[in-house]
């Protein structure tokens, strides 16, 4: 593990420089060109995953503004991702954050097809272990939002999502499965940015319904809720971030739509054993940046989960803890790429960040 995370770091650290360097070269030139409205730039992805392997892939990305004149909303986002893994699982992306009409419209769209072979673990059989399962996934999601009064936001939202999943040595029945899901969204927002918040709070809280009359072949609800705050530390150059999260699965949850301890809630997980209906955790993070460019977090967290298949599992509690380096994607925008390392209660991850945990 340890000469896996020094060897990514390093690597992370190399295209870092480069990409520095190419920015420096560039700088004379820069400084007298006026600023562009759409910022540009293609990350590269390298990570490592204990149940995916080894992962590699590009992520251009770009930032703009739909209306020059608008000095209030945030920058949008748009980007694509594409990335293989060595145990031959595959993801292509569209990721989407709009933001316009002077922050009064806030939009994300999703769309994302892939082949996942993963693992997940089972103790109700004779030979209790981790066995492989694969799932052909094609997601699609949109959310619009509509400030209602200031800092407070409410919207709705539509997710359509197809899997067909087989399970090694028939441990399962493969299924095929498409949900059709809508939600309504109510958040509550006080940061002072939304990409690299220094101040202020997120309360996000949000009910997705899958009802049978809207094509699923059973009924299940979800409601899921966060609430992040933010302080500025070292007089505003670092920050010192909180969170808690909570995910709530009522009715009849399928597989694919559980959840697993690990990725934002929370790092340290990667095997995918610790999987159920629900999830909450609580977590911080410091956030120190040594340069303009450049820097470095330390969290740690703690979690549990219910409505697990191994009721062992269940409101048992699951801490976590890393370090990890960031580094600023774009010129003219707090944005940050980073990648995290952490360990968990018997298990490790490595992450490859685009914009904060949280």
């Amino acid at each position: 593990m340890k000469k896996m995370l020094l060897f990514l770091l390093m690597l992370f650290l190399w295209y870092s420089w480069g990409w520095t360097q190419e920015k420096q070269t560039n700088s004379t030139k820069s400084s007298v060109e006026k600023t562009k409205n759409i910022d540009f730039n293609v990350m590269p992805y390298l990570n490592y995953n204990r149940t995916l392997d080894f992962m590699f892939g590009a992520i251009p990305m770009m930032m703009y503004k739909f209306d020059k004149t608008d000095t209030i909303s945030p920058k949008s986002l748009s980007g694509l991702s594409a990335v293989y893994t060595t145990n031959k699982s595959y993801f292509i992306a569209s990721f989407n954050k709009l933001y316009f009409k002077e922050d009064l419209w806030r939009a994300q769209v999703f769309f994302a097809v892939g082949n996942q072979n993963a693992q997940f673990y089972v103790d109700d059989i004779d030979v209790p272990d981790f066995y492989d399962y694969g799932s052909k996934k094609t997601i699609l999601a949109f959310t619009l939002q509509h400030k209602i009064i200031k800092s407070f936001y409410a919207g709705i939202g539509y997710s359509y999502a197809h899997y067909s999943t087989n399970y090694e040595d028939n441990v399962k029945p493969s299924s095929v499965t498409h949900t059709n899901g809508l939600q309504l969204i109510m958040m509550y927002d006080t940061r002072d940015a939304v990409y690299y918040p220094t101040k202020g709070d997120k309360i996000k809280l949000r009910w997705l319904t899958y009802p049978e009359w809207f094509g699923n072949t059973a009924s299940a609800n979800k409601i899921l809720s966060e609430y992040n705050t933010y302080f500025p530390m070292r007089s505003g150059k670092d920050v010192l971030a909180a969170r808690f999260s909570g995910k709530f699965g009522l009715g009849n949850i399928v597989f694919e739509q559980q959840v697993t301890i690990g990725g934002n809630d929370i790092r340290g997980y990667s095997e995918g054993k610790y999987r159920g209906d629900g999830l909450m955790d609580l977590q911080g993070e410091y956030r120190y940046n040594f340069n303009k460019r450049m820097g470095l977090v330390g969290f740690a967290g703690i979690a549990t989960i219910y409505g697990s298949e191994n009721k062992d599992f269940d409101w048992k509690l699951y801490p976590g803890a890393g370090v990890g380096y960031r580094y600023r994607a774009f010129k003219n925008e707090k944005f940050n790429i980073g990648l995290d390392g952490a360990v968990g209660k018997g298990d490790w991850g490595i992450y490859f960040r685009i914009g904060e945990a949280f």
